[in-house]
């Protein structure tokens, strides 16, 4: 069986990217920090293909307990697909941002990249198969106003992308990143969507299974040369 890992998996793109995932054959193990009626309908939509596994990825000892206790319940196997998708937003001029609104968003989306991936790279090199994709931003790659802490962490997160997957190449792993623009989601819930939309040369928000459609592509066998890269999917929108 193969097993995909996507982090922030209850709603979203997480939860389009769970789906997407089981129609090309893989059992989706649902991560989630908090919200488990929301991972449970995610569940409830893979049709038996999924597990949820809750931990806080922004923890390194409760990740690594939860992912350890998932190794040991499913003996000879292993995680081949990582997706890690789990992040937030608090947005404000860095001269007004409380510095927890900076630890957090950090601490979630870029540390929470190490806490996740780090443990389960063994298994893929003894394997010499894996696919990890990074969850970024168009913020990462341009920078947004109100949001250095995130343009921070997705920068970082796009950093890193490019270095590890120089370190795995050879073993077999790729290492990807998507940066997303505006995708209709509960993280742009509250913003200016007619105005944001004058922007977008398309004309409108992304859609989550417009990702998860790259997602799969890139944990596809037909993906085995790419690697290092960040795939836009903001609908034009670079300045």
């Amino acid at each position: 069986m193969k097993y995909a890992l996507v982090t922030g998996g209850s709603r979203g793109i997480g939860r389009a990217i769970c789906v997407r995932l089981t129609r090309e054959g893989y059992y989706v193990i649902i991560n989630y920090a908090s919200n488990e009626a929301e991972a449970q309908r995610t569940l409830d939509l893979t049709c038996g293909r999924g597990e949820l596994l809750p931990f806080d990825v922004s923890d390194s000892g409760q990740t690594r307990a939860a992912l350890s206790d998932w190794q040991q319940r499913h003996e000879g196997e292993y995680i081949s697909v990582v997706v890690n998708n789990a992040g937030i937003r608090r947005d404000s001029l860095l001269a007004l941002m409380p510095e927890d609104d900076w630890h957090r968003v950090l601490d979630i989306s870029l540390s929470g990249f190490y806490n996740v991936t780090q443990p389960l790279l063994p298994a893929m090199q003894l394997h010499k198969s894996g696919r990890i994709v990074n969850m970024a931003s168009v913020s990462g790659l341009k920078g947004l106003p109100g949001q250095t802490n995130y343009s921070a962490a997705k920068g970082g997160i796009i950093a890193a992308t490019k270095a590890l997957a120089q370190e795995v190449a050879r073993r077999g792993i790729t290492v990807n990143a998507i940066a997303p623009g505006f995708i209709r989601t509960d993280m742009t819930q509250g913003l200016d969507e007619a105005e944001l939309k004058k922007l977008i040369p398309v004309g409108r928000f992304g859609t989550p299974e417009e990702v998860a459609e790259a997602v799969a592509f890139l944990v596809s066998p037909q993906a085995g040369y790419i690697t290092g890269n960040v795939i836009s999917i903001n609908g034009g929108l670079y300045t």
